[in-house]
């Protein structure tokens, strides 16, 4: 009996002398240390700048009749197994294009009347299994089209990540 009372005030303890041990959370600067098969706010980050700078350097926005270009940024669906917020990447993108001076962004929710452009995009994963091995990729896509509904700039931009699947999950 008291063994089994010494067992059972171990297993109490134990993870309470674990939970001690924790580090407290800090702020972090730089890309986030904590790996994930999903997509982290840094992919984010990472892909909309490089979709900006794709857009900015095609000069597409230069050719609008309005100086600068009036620009709706339309829905981005999230075609993946998480729940992203798409916001995320649109809202950085909105900012940079308005910070760069090419463009002004709708903040009416699509009731501009007359925009040059409208921007649309997709975010897909895919999934790949062999043994314990996952590979996921997501595939940033983005489309800017004129009034007429053509296609005028489009890109898009891969992340592939692999890990192994732990033996045990919880």
């Amino acid at each position: 009996m008291k063994t089994m009372l010494r067992y059972c005030s171990l297993a109490f303890l134990l993870p309470l002398l674990w939970a001690g041990c924790a580090t407290a959370p800090h702020v972090v600067e730089g890309p986030s240390r904590v790996p994930t098969m999903g997509i982290s706010t840094e992919d984010f980050a990472a892909k909309a700048d490089e979709m900006i700078q794709s857009l900015v350097e095609s000069a597409v926005l230069d050719k609008a009749p309005k100086k600068p270009a009036v620009l709706v940024v339309g829905r981005i669906v999230n075609n993946t197994s998480r729940q992203y917020d798409t916001d995320l990447l649109a809202k950085k993108i909105r900012v940079a294009l308005n910070k760069s001076g090419k463009a002004v962004t709708d903040t009416t929710g699509g009731a501009l009347s007359d925009p040059d452009f409208t921007l649309s995009g997709k975010i897909i994963e895919s999934a790949e299994r062999y043994g314990n091995l996952r590979r996921v990729v997501h595939t940033f896509q983005l489309s800017l089209a004129n009034p007429q509904g053509l296609a005028v700039w489009e890109d898009e931009k891969r992340i592939a990540k692999e890990g192994e699947k732990p033996a045990i999950g919880f």
